[in-house]
């Protein structure tokens, strides 16, 4: 990358020894060259911070203690998340699942989804099931067709969503081919992951409407991040920017407390005071549940306090 340091590019690499680098040549393009401080730039670079001395836990949600088959996590009683791989497109490195980067323990879906499928025909309280990773759309089509397949042929399951950054990472993928692939497994709901206005774009736009004209509805979550999105300007552009692309702002999401993330927190009380600002300014339509998720089965709890609905 032009102007970076030799001292840079060693820092890099010592973190990398831990939590892995990965990003598009799209998502790379849409950093400002040099820029440190670009709030894309920060998503994927690596930072020392992240293998500095910290009390936080590498699963803080305790997700591997409410695995009761390997790749299926279960914290609510009617519904389950699917590991489906553990690669994604980009490293987010505020991701809530950086211990699987390194490819230690990988998740193989071919071997661990017969088992899982045994669980959701036994399960009779599941009717919906989220696939995740890692990122599902980094799956070939062939291999994630057959997982909406196998899960759809269970009566039971009611609803399939498909947790993805592809829109907003490698929007190129989303082909108008998968988009009527997916359409056969409906009633299916992609959530994805826009942190910042300048992530929308005509190729993000683009597979955003393959996704909605093939009648899969498309919400995001994003995560209130420590000099990227944590001001009221940003904030509010990115929901009404949502909004115009027909995506729903659904979550912000408050950063979990995940081991290698500690630079990326913003205070409660400083989200708090945002969403009130947005709320206060900004059409119901463009405003998403400020939430926390809580280890365990606590699950999410919203931070908007009485008043915040429209």
């Amino acid at each position: 990358m032009t102007g970076v340091s030799t001292a840079t590019y060693e820092q890099w690499n010592k973190v990398a020894q831990v939590y892995p680098i990965s990003v598009t040549p799209y998502f790379f393009s849409l950093a400002v060259p040099g820029d440190i401080l670009d709030p894309i730039y920060r998503q994927f670079v690596p930072d020392e911070s992240e293998i500095g001395l910290s009390s936080e836990k590498p699963d803080p949600l305790g997700e591997e203690e409410h695995m009761p088959v390997p790749g299926l996590i279960r914290r609510y009683e009617d519904r389950c998340l699917i590991l489906t791989t553990h690669l994604c497109a980009v490293y987010c490195r505020h991701c809530n699942r950086k211990r699987y980067w390194s490819g230690r323990g990988a998740i193989r879906i071919e071997r661990s989804f017969p088992a899982i499928l045994a669980y959701l025909k036994r399960e009779t309280s599941i009717r919906e099931v989220i696939l995740s990773g890692g990122d599902p759309l980094v799956l070939p089509d062939g291999k994630l067709e057959y997982l909406l397949r196998q899960i759809r042929k269970i009566p039971r399951v009611e609803v399939i969503r498909i947790g993805t950054r592809i829109p907003v990472v490698m929007p190129m993928r989303i082909t108008k081919r998968l988009a009527g692939m997916l359409r056969k497994y409906r009633p299916l709901w992609v959530m994805t992951q826009f942190n910042h206005p300048r992530e929308i774009t005509p190729w993000s736009q683009m597979a955003c409407e393959r996704l909605i004209s093939a009648g899969i509805p498309v919400s995001n979550q994003s995560v209130l991040l420590k000099d990227i999105n944590d001001d009221f300007i940003t904030l509010q552009s990115l929901f009404r920017a949502l909004v115009r692309i027909s995506v729903r702002p659904y979550y912000l999401f408050q950063c979990d407390p995940v081991r290698g993330t500690t630079h990326f927190q913003v205070p409660i009380e400083k989200g708090k005071e945002l969403m009130k600002s947005i709320w206060s300014s900004t059409s119901g339509l463009c405003l998403p549940r400020y939430v926390v998720d809580l280890p365990g089965r606590q699950g999410k709890v919203a931070l908007d306090g009485e008043g915040f609905d429209k």
